[in-house]
């Protein structure tokens, strides 16, 4: 059986030592939620996700959902009683506006919670996960009146939240979507289509569901710009709050998914529902994306979840596996073989995945700072700087952090040999529950196309500048620091091999857009190592400061760096592989004519 044990002495590194939290004590969110509280906060939040999410991992994988005959969805044996506990224990109000009933939380904060939930039960975190996205929809550009009658009980749990966009012919392509809206009298519309995918679509966990689609009115243009989004309960609200008659929407199946079992993917069928529009008419696609920008964050968080507990039981069995002798001599000689952690092709797979999380992981929380800044900081440069980084490192996070999440989850199982094959050990869910993250909220290729086609050359390429001179700043700041000088070279490495790319494909991929397509799987590649090049330089900082002012005892401290060098040997070369297949352009991929396949 599995296990799993939240990184709290990593939540407090990050934090405490290498993001400087503290230090934004001044700010909203901040001033009322000092380090100890913090502390206090992810520790709770570790014995929940510990003791109640991971022990029904399994058992949502086994049962999935079950559809009766009227549409009414069940979720697995005890997802109930844990969602319970969950809304009891107020863990979906963590960062949330205490206007509508939050507490306020910085996000940052949030985000550790969210890896701990999701690693514990990927499943069971993406129901109150979609929650906070519609949240964060209606919060962004809702009326006063549907913040007034939605976000409390979305806050607390009451109540959930989904989004509404892919339908059987259109996927990225929402320009094609063919649910409708017919204005109604009264002000409210009537939406008839059908949504496939839809995550978190029916359930009996929470009395409410509120559904946001997307969707044309009759007369709207045709692609993208004649899209809104709409409010649609599964029971329609009456004004003091309670709840009216069942609206016109029903699960019409559960997907068969090759994992996330323990979460009702649904096809949900809109026949003259009642909608709400919120914000403008044809206006729908910036509002969904607030919701699609935070889903993003949320599955880039599920690619490192799952590599962690992967990493985890990983780490476990090759301690306690017997199996043949080390190449250098016995190490267990009094027993019949030694530990298969004594093999060096086993220590490469978990070196890969412990050198990846601890990187990945201060990449997200880094990146979730300046999502707080954005909303927190009075100072206007600041918050310029902060929804930059917000935009241009969204599709690094999602796309990179999930492909190399799958891919230790992998090779995690992998260590067990034919033992990781056999479901009981359930080494398998991991890697099938981590595959989904590279393909839903916007499958990899299509984060990468977006990273070079609107991020990379957004106002004159401000952000990636920005980026690029705050590593600059940082090399200047420690190159005399003899200890750090590893990481530092590394990081000029990095960072000039991912300014070249970024040359290359201002000058090329504008001459021919197939170019920038070609190139764009290896520049966000390059762009991800360079990122965690720089989280490492950071954390090797921190950790050379701990040991100098008395620390030097805490093995923890040694072994962050030695991990820190490993990335720099085995990780950061793929970055100059890469760069060579970024430009060599679109000739090689593109030769072959489609009969020719």
């Amino acid at each position: 059986m599995p296990t799993y044990t939240a990184p709290l002495r990593e939540y407090r590194f990050l934090l405490k030592d290498v993001l400087d939290y503290e230090r934004y004590s001044n700010l909203p969110g901040f001033a009322d939620a000092p380090m100890d509280l913090v502390d206090q906060v992810l520790e709770e939040g570790a014995k929940f996700c510990e003791g109640v999410l991971a022990p029904l991992n399994k058992v949502g994988d086994e049962h999935g959902c079950k559809r009766a005959d009227n549409g009414d969805v069940t979720t697995p044996p005890g997802f109930k009683d844990a969602y319970k506990q969950l809304v009891d224990a107020g863990w979906p109000a963590l960062s949330s506006d205490p206007t509508y009933g939050g507490q306020g939380m910085p996000h940052v904060v949030g985000l550790a919670w969210s890896e701990m939930v999701s690693s514990a039960n990927m499943a069971f975190g993406m129901y109150p996960g979609l929650s906070h996205g519609a949240y964060e929809a209606i919060h962004r550009h809702g009326s006063d009146a549907q913040k007034q009658m939605y976000l409390p009980k979305l806050v607390t749990g009451e109540w959930t939240g989904t989004m509404n966009l892919t339908e059987p012919h259109c996927g990225t392509d929402l320009g094609m979507l063919r649910t409708k809206a017919i204005p109604q009298a009264d002000g409210s519309y009537r939406i008839t289509g059908q949504k496939i995918f839809i995550s978190a679509g029916e359930h009996d966990l929470a009395s409410n569901i509120i559904h946001l689609v997307i969707a044309r009115i009759e007369g709207a243009p045709q692609g993208t710009k004649g899209i809104s989004l709409f409010i649609v309960p599964k029971f329609l609200v009456n004004d003091d709050g309670s709840l009216g008659k069942r609206n016109g929407v029903v699960c019409g199946k559960i997907e068969e998914k090759m994992g996330i079992h323990g979460n009702s993917t649904c096809v949900l069928n809109y026949d003259d529902a009642t909608g709400y529009l919120v914000g403008q008419e044809n206006k729908g696609l910036a509002a969904m994306f607030v919701m699609m920008n935070v889903a993003r964050l949320g599955v880039g968080l599920q690619g490192l979840s799952q590599s962690e507990v992967a990493y985890q039981n990983g780490v476990t069995y090759a301690k306690d596996r017997l199996q043949g002798r080390s190449i250098t001599g016995a190490k267990n000689p009094n027993g019949p073989a030694d530990p298969i952690i004594v093999h060096p092709d086993i220590r490469r797979m978990l070196m890969d995945a412990k050198a990846f999380n601890e990187a990945a992981r201060a990449f997200a929380f880094w990146t979730s700072i300046y999502g707080d800044l954005l909303h927190a900081s009075p100072d206007e440069a600041v918050r310029q700087k902060a929804d930059d980084y917000m935009a241009l490192m969204t599709p690094v996070i999602k796309s990179y952090l999930t492909d190399k999440g799958y891919a230790n989850a992998t090779n995690c199982q992998q260590i067990f040999g034919g033992h990781g094959y056999i479901e009981e050990q359930g080494m398998s869910q991991f890697v099938r529950d981590a595959r989904i993250a590279m393909i839903y909220e916007g499958a990899n290729g299509i984060q990468a196309l977006d990273l070079v086609g609107r991020k990379l050359g957004a106002n004159a390429g401000r952000a990636i500048f920005s980026f690029f001179n705050e590593i600059d700043e940082f090399v200047h700041a420690n190159e005399d620091d003899a200890d750090l000088k590893p990481f530092i070279e590394g990081l000029q490495s990095a960072k000039a091999q991912l300014q070249d790319g970024s040359a290359w494909l201002m000058q090329n991929g504008l001459q021919n857009f197939d170019n920038a397509g070609a190139a764009s799987h290896d520049f966000l590649n390059l762009f991800g190592i360079t990122a965690l090049t720089y989280m490492w330089a950071k954390m090797a900082k921190a950790a050379l400061v701990a040991k100098k002012n008395g620390a030097a005892a805490d093995p923890y401290y040694d072994t962050k760096l030695t991990t820190g060098r490993y990335f720099l040997a085995r990780i950061l070369p793929d970055a100059a592989a890469h760069l060579t297949k970024l430009k060599s352009g679109a000739a090689p991929v593109m030769a072959l004519t489609a009969e020719q396949f």
